[in-house]
Formats: C-alpha cells, sequence, structure tokens
C-alpha cells in the first residue's frame, strides 16, 4: 500500500508537467493507438492494466482490469486513506473483487470498466475533444507507447480536478 500511496503522489505531480497542444496530442495519440494495436495482436486481447487515482486529501485507489479476448473478466479495487497522525502511514477503507459474472456491482467505488479499446475511443472522443479555451489538455504514453495518462483540467481549478484515466501498468495474460 505504500508503493499505491507514492505511485499517486508522482502521478499528481506528473499530470501538472504533461500538458501538450491539441496537434501534438492527436500525432501522439495515433502513434500510441498503432502501439495499443500491436500489444493487442501481440498478447491476443488478453491482458491486465491498472489505474490509480490519488486525492491531496490522502485519499487514494487503484483499479486492475483483467481482459480476456477482449472481455473483461475481473475486476479489482483497493482504496486507502493516509492516517491523519504523522505516521505517513495508510489505512485500507475499501477493497473488492468482481469476477466476470460480476462486473460493475459496486460501480460507485471505481471508475468505469472498459477494455483497453473503450480507454482509447474515450480518449479520441471525449478526453482529447475538450474545449481547450477551458481546460488544459493531457496525454502521455509510458507504457511502451500506449496511454499512461489522458485527460483534461478545467482551468484555474486547484484540487482534485483532472478528468481522465492515469494507467500506471498494462502487462499481457500469459496462458
Amino acid at each position: 500500500m505504500k508503493a499505491l500511496y507514492l505511485s499517486v503522489i508522482i502521478i499528481l505531480i506528473s499530470i501538472t508537467g504533461c500538458k501538450k497542444d491539441n496537434i501534438a496530442n492527436e500525432n501522439e495519440f495515433n502513434k500510441s493507438y498503432n502501439a495499443w494495436l500491436s500489444f493487442k495482436k501481440g498478447s491476443n486481447n488478453s491482458y491486465v492494466y491498472t489505474t490509480n487515482f490519488g486525492s491531496w486529501t490522502g485519499y487514494g485507489s487503484e483499479t486492475k482490469i483483467g481482459v480476456i479476448n477482449g472481455k473483461i473478466v475481473s475486476r479489482d479495487f483497493t482504496a486507502v486513506r493516509l492516517r491523519r497522525d504523522g505516521t505517513n502511514k495508510q489505512d485500507t477503507v475499501s477493497q473488492w473483487h468482481e469476477d466476470a459474472d460480476h462486473i460493475n456491482t459496486h460501480p460507485n467505488d471505481a471508475g468505469e470498466s472498459l477494455t483497453l479499446d473503450g480507454v482509447y475511443q474515450k480518449a479520441k472522443t471525449v478526453w482529447l475533444k475538450a474545449d481547450k479555451k477551458n481546460n488544459d489538455i493531457y496525454f502521455e504514453t509510458k507504457n511502451n507507447g500506449m496511454i499512461s495518462s489522458c485527460g483534461f483540467v478545467k482551468k484555474g481549478c486547484q484540487d482534485d480536478c483532472f478528468n481522465g484515466i492515469t494507467i500506471d501498468l498494462i502487462s499481457p495474460v500469459q496462458f
């Protein structure tokens, strides 16, 4: 859990430094999408990816999505909160597992259950299409060229304003 907290802090710091303009985002998106298609083919569309969320309040969460042959078959969620006693220790405040027959039975805890095809679709049609006059738009590809962060922040917003996804890990499922 300590690693989760440190990951959340690093993500929050890095989001503030990854803004790019729309043309760069489009070019980077296309490169990333091609990397995704290559990975998808090489993994037989079977993989696991992990997303993270972190708040300045000390709350953080991690969601792990498992996909086999293009279908979500599992979702695991863990949420932690930093103790306010000066120890920098965390307490797990929520944790659960969903199997293929129970996906989205905990919709209020975690974000949407999306395959990476769905992530790329939402990136292209929602996150990267946000009004750039009112929002700062972000796109990163630190997962071997695949999406690691995509979303937007309303200009002037100070706390917990990122609307998008942060993916820490994408790996193939080995059979």
